[in-house]
C-alpha cells in the first residue's frame, strides 16, 4: 500500500491551484476563489454559485452593472457595462464602432486612439465608465453628411496608408493636433505622432497628409497661412 504524506498532498493541491491561476491569466478570465463555506454551499442542492450562469447561454451576468451615458459622435448613447470594461471594447463590441482598432492592448501602438472632449486618448488604456458624461469621437464621427473629413481626404491623396490598420488612430491624433495647432510645423507633427506606430509607410506620407490637411482646413476657415 502506497501512502502519501499530508505535506505532499498539500503541495500537489497548491500546484494545481497555481496552474489554474496561470491558465486564467492567459485567457483573460479571473480565477474564482471561494471560501470553504461557499464551496460547501455550492456543492449542495440549491446552493448559490458565486456567479449566475444560465443553462441556455454561457454568458456571465454580473450583478449591479452600472449604466453609463455619453455623447458618441454627437449623439447620446446609454448602455450597461462591467466597471472593468475598456473603452475600446465598449466602442467596438457594444456600440459597433469597429473603426477603432485594437493593435497592441498595451497602449503602445495608438491604433485605438479616439477623441475624448477633443483630446486624443488611447481607448485601450481608459475604462468605459471614465467616459461617462463626456464627448467621445471615433473615426466614424469625422465625416459629415456623407463627405469625408479633409484629413481623411488628404491621407488618400498623399497615400498616407498601406495596410490601413493604424490609419484611424493616425487620423484621430492628427485631428487633435490640428484642433489645437492649425498650422503645425513638421517637428510638431512628428512629436504629436510619437504615440502612433506605423509598420508600413515610414511616416513620410503621413506627415505630408497632415500638412496638406492643415492647409486646406485653414483655407476653408479663411485663416491666414
Amino acid at each position: 500500500m502506497v501512502t502519501q504524506r499530508p505535506g505532499a498532498v498539500r503541495c500537489l493541491m497548491n500546484g494545481a491551484r497555481r496552474r489554474v491561476g496561470m491558465a486564467c491569466s492567459i485567457i483573460g478570465r479571473p480565477a474564482i476563489r471561494c471560501s470553504r463555506g461557499a464551496r460547501q454551499q455550492s456543492a449542495q442542492p440549491g446552493g448559490a454559485l458565486p456567479l449566475a450562469f444560465t443553462k441556455s447561454s454561457s454568458k456571465v451576468f454580473l450583478p449591479n452593472m452600472p449604466t453609463i451615458t455619453f455623447h458618441l459622435n454627437g449623439a447620446p448613447v446609454e448602455f450597461e457595462t462591467d466597471e472593468r470594461t475598456l473603452l475600446v471594447d465598449a466602442l467596438r463590441t457594444t456600440l459597433g464602432q469597429t473603426g477603432t482598432h485594437v493593435g497592441c492592448d498595451t497602449s503602445q501602438c495608438g491604433a485605438c486612439t479616439v477623441l475624448v472632449d477633443g483630446h486624443a486618448v488611447k481607448s485601450c488604456a481608459m475604462l468605459a465608465v471614465q467616459a461617462a458624461e463626456r464627448e467621445v469621437t471615433t473615426i466614424e464621427g469625422l465625416a459629415r453628411d456623407g463627405a469625408m473629413h479633409p484629413i481623411q481626404e488628404a491621407f488618400i491623396e498623399c497615400h498616407g496608408l498601406q495596410c490601413g490598420f493604424c490609419t484611424p488612430g493616425m487620423i484621430m491624433t492628427a485631428a487633435c493636433l490640428l484642433g489645437t495647432t492649425p498650422a503645425p510645423t513638421e517637428a510638431e507633427i512628428v512629436h504629436a505622432l510619437e504615440g502612433n506606430l506605423c509598420r508600413c509607410t515610414g511616416y513620410v506620407n503621413i506627415i505630408s497628409a497632415i500638412r496638406l490637411a492643415a492647409t486646406r482646413l485653414q483655407a476653408a476657415q479663411g485663416a491666414p497661412r
